[in-house]
């Protein structure tokens, strides 16, 4: 069986993406955002990077339950820690996520849900994302300009989005569990994206961004989008190609696009780091439960948020 060229295409264009960037810019950029990066800086982004794992695993919590999944927020906070890493490590930015969903699938009982409740968790974090988007956009519509660089990736990654929502109901899953959910779906992914968008900011400043915090934001989330582009290694490429466009378009340079999100990719490696200690841990086997089981006090743990 001859193999799909499709995975090593994604590498080569995110490698690809990476050695523009540096024939275009050289490496100072790249060397600029590693002397930015400091102590306090890294327990920064190890803090953040904790709680926005907590929310995250939370949510996927939620999700589970509601499709009837078991799952411990202390398993799932390890089991996400543990694909942040893998994500950050490997090609496509997608594979500790795979992982997860089948690990949890297995020891379930049911590799099939496992994937969806991973599919529709982070299509929750991407729609609380979008919406926050539009929102900047429709208070601060002066900064379309520099956002048109990207509106094809960006579009690109709605349309994954909707393609893996419409491959969940082909599946025929009955989703009004995890959509009478929502309030603490949305809650939770807002917690995680402030964060990120906090620790964003945090390398903006590192990388010596002085512009309002009011014009990056935007810029934040628009990289924040892009990284949900499956053509990345290990989280690179896409996100420094669009910010350097964006950050150009704005008037801010190009050059201090690139560093922000070489420094954004440092701390954001930095903060997934406990997940490479969880490698070290080996799944439990858990007892498949019945579904009825399952859900039954989830309508208790959603309205507490978790």
């Amino acid at each position: 069986m001859t193999r799909k060229p499709w995975p090593w295409l994604r590498l080569l264009i995110g490698l690809g993406i990476l050695a523009a960037l540096l024939w275009w810019h050289s490496t100072a950029a790249f060397a600029d955002a590693l002397r930015a990066v400091d102590g306090p800086s890294l327990s920064a982004a190890l803090a953040i990077g904790l709680l926005t794992t907590v929310l995250s695993a939370a949510r996927w919590r939620v999700v589970a339950r509601r499709l009837g999944l078991r799952l411990s927020l202390g398993k799932a906070v390890t089991d996400y820690y543990r694909s942040q890493f893998l994500n950050a490590v490997l090609p496509a930015g997608v594979l500790g996520d795979v992982h997860r969903a089948v690990s949890h699938g297995h020891r379930s009982g049911d590799v099939g849900r496992g994937v969806r409740a991973v599919v529709l968790e982070r299509a929750a974090g991407q729609a609380v994302l979008i919406a926050a988007g539009l929102v900047v956009l429709l208070t601060r519509p002066a900064l379309l300009p520099a956002l048109t660089p990207a509106l094809i990736p960006a579009t690109v990654v709605l349309s994954l989005l909707a393609g893996a929502l419409v491959l969940v109901r082909r599946r025929t899953l009955d989703l009004r569990p995890v959509l009478d959910a929502w309030p603490s779906l949305a809650s939770l992914s807002a917690g995680a994206l402030a964060g990120h968008v906090t620790l964003f900011l945090i390398a903006a400043r590192l990388a010596g961004a002085t512009a309002p915090l009011a014009d990056l934001v935007p810029l934040v989330l628009l990289a924040l989008l892009v990284m949900a582009l499956p053509l990345n290694v290990g989280g690179w490429g896409p996100r420094e190609a669009v910010l350097s466009l964006a950050f150009g378009a704005a008037g801010l340079g190009s050059a201090q696009g690139l560093t922000v999100s070489v420094v954004y990719g440092v701390l954001t490696f930095v903060a997934s780091l406990p997940g490479a200690a969880t490698l070290l841990l080996k799944d439990g086997q858990a007892v498949p439960e019945r579904p009825d089981e399952a859900r039954q006090d989830v309508p208790a743990l959603a309205g507490r948020g978790q």
